[in-house]
């Protein structure tokens, strides 16, 4: 593919800008999104919804930036990871000071296997087989959180269910007819119509909230991890989901490997992953949502031919503007939870999508104990997923955030299955570079 704009070519000033604010829209809905998710579902869904956006935007800008002139250097948006919201979801009960301290010792035990080479060790457990699993995984344990969402808007529940068909139903379409810059930036669109279309369909279904204006420019400098908390259980639970992590970041910097046509100049891979671990620690001193390079940027990168990492920069510097205004973050954060849970809903069928396409691209399941492979550890997350509170809540404490996290039973499964139990069948091509989904 020709690029009009290489790697390290500098656009023209209205372009650049133009570019930036098209990444911009790129980023904003899964901050949002995601933000809005932790803040309902999360350990005791205690966060401030304005104060917590602000700390997202903030790492996720500063850590963009530190990518794109320290990290690997390349035109890739950074953003908070699903595998790290099936991480927290999946620990309601847990303190929140144990979770930001698991987040703040995965991304320093992410950048210590980055800057001694371990991740090459990491990436050979990550066959096809198990990276499709994993994208699968993520897709299948984040269904019981959309039902949620979608049920929770202030309407009735039947209403809720028939909006997030149509919004959904609607988005493929869109995706299917538009093309370019349009399809880039369908999730934003989206979520905006989507918000005011429920509002103007239901404009009693109020959802809680301050009700106070917002205050134009405000830090955020409160609600750090000051002091950490370890809990055995939900460290191993979240060491298995910075494995997924790190598979994720991997692939998505050799997605984008493949467009510089250079191979991986100057150890970019080594050096991303470093700053992926870095910014997880900052995630957890800060009390948020651990961070990922995201595999959806290829697509933006081939519908613009612009593969110039600095048309990144407005939309980072926008991001970083965005930390310190509470009223930007509260428009965006104006979005009602069936609108937040229809757009997820988009999203995970991409997931869904990857995953087979990684299955499907090689050996896929192949015989019967390929089938199981990958059966089976579905299965087991679907089952774990949908287990009431009640029984989770009689698991011994130590093991319940292992067992009770639908998401790391089952690459827990797959891995046992794949390198274990079915070993002797070939076990499929090792995964170079899985690109689908954002975990």
């Amino acid at each position: 593919m020709e690029f009009r704009y290489g790697l390290d070519d500098r656009p023209p000033p209205l372009e650049w800008l133009l570019l930036g604010l098209q990444w911009f829209a790129v980023a904003v809905p899964s901050i949002v999104i995601i933000g809005k998710i932790v803040c309902t579902g999360g350990p005791a869904a205690a966060c401030d919804p304005l104060s917590y956006l602000q700390k997202m935007f903030f790492v996720a800008a500063l850590f963009m930036l530190l990518q794109i002139f320290r990290g690997h250097g390349l035109p890739l948006i950074v953003g908070p990871s699903t595998v790290i919201l099936i991480g927290i979801l999946s620990s309601p009960g847990a303190e929140p000071a144990a979770v930001h301290t698991a987040i703040l010792l995965g991304g320093l035990m992410l950048s210590a296997a980055a800057w001694t080479g371990l991740f090459g060790m990491i990436r050979r457990l990550f066959t096809r087989r198990v990276v499709a699993v994993v994208l699968l995984l993520i897709a299948l344990t984040l269904t019981p959180t959309i039902i949620r969402l979608v049920t929770a808007g202030g309407a009735p529940p039947r209403e809720g269910v028939l909006f997030a068909s149509v919004m959904c139903l609607a988005m493929l379409v869109l995706y299917r007819l538009l093309g370019g810059v349009w399809r880039s930036t369908l999730i934003l669109s989206a979520t905006v119509a989507g918000t005011f279309a429920w509002h103007l369909l239901f404009p009693f279904a109020a959802e809680p909230g301050s009700g106070a204006p917002a205050a134009l420019f405000a830090p955020f400098f409160t609600g750090f991890t000051t002091t950490l908390s370890f809990d055995p259980g939900l460290l191993a639970a979240f060491f298995v989901c910075f494995l997924a992590l790190a598979v994720n970041d991997i692939g998505s910097i050799e997605s984008m490997n493949v467009f510089t046509g250079d191979g991986d100049a100057g150890g970019r891979l080594r050096r991303g992953v470093l700053v992926t671990g870095l910014a997880n620690l900052a995630a957890g001193l800060l009390g948020v949502i651990g961070q990922v390079n995201y595999s959806l940027s290829p697509g933006v990168v081939a519908s613009s031919r612009c593969l110039s990492r600095f048309a990144l920069v407005p939309a980072a510097l926008l991001m970083l503007a965005a930390a310190f205004s509470p009223a930007a973050i509260a428009v965006m954060e104006a979005v009602p939870s069936v609108v937040v849970g229809s757009a997820m809903l988009y999203i995970l069928c991409s997931q869904m999508a990857a995953g087979i396409m990684v299955l499907t691209g090689g050996e896929g399941a192949g015989d019967l104990g390929g089938g199981l492979v990958v059966g089976i550890p579905l299965l087991t997350a679907v089952v774990v997923a949908f287990l009431p509170a009640e029984i989770v809540e009689t698991f011994p404490p130590v093991i319940r955030p292992v067992a009770g996290n639908s998401f790391v039973m089952g690459v827990l499964a797959v891995l046992f299955l794949e390198h274990v139990l079915f070993r002797s069948d070939g076990g499929g091509a090792a995964a170079n570079g899985p690109k689908g989904g954002k975990p």
